[in-house]
Order: structure tokens, then sequence, then C-alpha cells
């Protein structure tokens, strides 16, 4: 099974940056659209960004655009997220998926319930 391992959540301040990785074990993820997805609390999942296979084709929400930024290293079966400017409103725990079933696994997506893969979650809190 593929599994994926976020990484670098951490405490920021309003306005700062951090940069999230999420890397695959067992597999490579060249083959899957993957997804940045975020829950705060009492909140429903969204989906904050995403990215093709290929790495050719990338959405994000409108809360988030201008400020993050998804890439992937497919080399290094790693994806990113870049996010600048933080608020607030940003805290959550942040998640990445695979889109690993059906017949769109390429094909970049917001929708959590495309994906089927996910990691455990890392936290990021954006307070003063």
């Amino acid at each position: 099974q593929l599994q994926l391992v976020e990484s670098g959540g951490a405490l920021v301040q309003p306005g700062g940056s951090l940069r999230l990785s999420c890397a695959a074990s067992g597999f490579t993820l060249d083959y899957y659209a993957i997804g940045w997805f975020r829950q705060a609390p009492g909140k429903e999942r969204e989906g904050v960004s995403c990215i093709s296979s290929s790495g050719g084709t990338t959405r994000g929400t409108d809360s988030v655009k201008g400020r993050f930024t998804i890439s992937r290293d497919n080399a290094k079966s790693t994806v990113y997220l870049q996010m600048n400017g933080l608020k607030p409103e940003d805290t959550a725990i942040y998640y990445c998926a695979a889109r690993s079933m059906g017949l769109l696994v390429r094909v970049c997506g917001l929708s959590p319930s495309d994906y089927d893969n996910w990691g455990q979650g890392t936290q990021v809190t954006v307070s003063s």
C-alpha cells in the first residue's frame, strides 16, 4: 500500500511561512495526483491545493491563492506545500492524500472524497 507521511507543521506567527512535505514510502507517487487538505476543529475537511501526477496542473482553493504553492519532485517521491503569509484561520491539521483508485488517478481535484490514501496529518498553528 502506498503510504504518505507529512512533516513540517509548526507553530508560526501570522505572516510567517512554512513548507510542508509529503513523502511516499513503499512506492513512488509519480503515477498519482496529490492533494493537500486541512481540517480545523469543528469543521469539515477541505481541499487546499492539488497537483496532477505530472505536475502540469495545479489548483488551489480561493482562500489560499497567491499565498500557497504546491509542487512535486517525483524523483524524491515528495510533494511540497509552501505556505506564505499565514493567517490564524489557516490553523488546522494538514493532510496529504493520493488519488490512487479509479480512472482519474492522474487528475488534480479538491474533493476529499476523490482521494484514497491519506497521511496521518501534521499540525499547523498560526498564532501570535
